[in-house]
């Protein structure tokens, strides 16, 4: 198991590096965006970024399926056993906007689970990686996720309104809520320690958090959804109703704290 995916993963490294200069060139200059719907943002720079990983990991591998948030969903991934996945710019509003809140998010899947995960912000220079099995790195330094077991204090990447409005607050005695765009940069924080948890309330994709959740956990932490359930990946319908990612000792405690919680169907 240890060196089964060591090839993938130089793929992916070199893959994401080069799509990493496609998206700072967009960044630094001008870039056109549009909404693919109300509230949901896209640029020139998803797409080329979409294409350039698309061809190369396909040219690589082309036996493995793709699912990636800017290329029409196709049913014949669900039929493949390993499946590359990939967010060519997650967090896209703030990327529009100047600021280094986005990442490209690519990961390879095998029979629901991820194996392979490449996760870089180009403009901070933070590159994590991960292999299952193999640990997690960001830019190659080991990383190992808070054991923190208490809200007391815990610095959170949720909202605090949210908080409010369940009556959290008191279950979190001095609690910092901060905020990052990019869920996918959310869960990797956690697994560097820099934050004790991410919470998000509404429905994600696979493509937003396949990579970060296979680095949280070779980090030692655990992602599921706000009922506890296991994060299975390349599904007919590739989404999770929430997304809960902490180290391994608050995780019970946040379970309890969303045990009556409801996501919106």
């Amino acid at each position: 198991m240890t060196h089964r995916f060591i090839k993938e993963q130089n793929e992916l490294v070199r893959s994401v590096t080069e799509a990493g200069k496609i998206a700072l060139k967009y960044y630094h200059g001008e870039v056109k965006s549009w909404e693919k719907k109300p509230g949901d943002p896209v640029s020139e720079a998803d797409l080329a970024i979409d294409t350039y990983l698309k061809e190369t990991l396909l040219d690589a591998h082309p036996d493995y399926g793709w699912l990636s948030e800017e290329t029409a969903d196709n049913s014949a991934r669900l039929s493949k056993e390993r499946v590359w996945v990939v967010d060519p710019i997650d967090g896209t509003r703030s990327f529009i906007a100047g600021k280094p809140e986005f990442t490209v998010s690519a990961a390879l899947v095998e029979n629901g689970k991820p194996v392979c995960a490449a996760l870089l912000n180009p403009v901070t220079e933070e590159f994590f990686q991960a292999v299952i099995g193999q640990g997690a790195t960001l830019n190659g330094n080991k990383l190992d996720c808070s054991v923190k077991s208490d809200l007391d204090g815990a610095k959170l990447l949720a909202s605090r309104k949210a908080f409010e409005w369940h009556n959290w607050l008191e279950d979190a005695p001095d609690a910092k809520f901060s905020h990052l765009n990019s869920i996918a940069y959310r869960m990797a924080v956690v697994a560097s320690k820099e934050y004790h948890a991410s919470l998000s309330l509404s429905a994600k994709s696979d493509w937003d958090i396949a990579a970060a959740d296979l680095i949280l956990s070779e980090a030692g932490g655990i992602s599921t959804t706000s009922k506890n359930e296991t994060l299975v990946y390349n599904q007919k319908n590739p989404v999770h109703d929430t997304v809960i990612s902490s180290g391994t000792a608050m995780h019970p405690i946040l379970m309890d704290l969303l045990k009556d919680f409801e996501p919106r169907p």
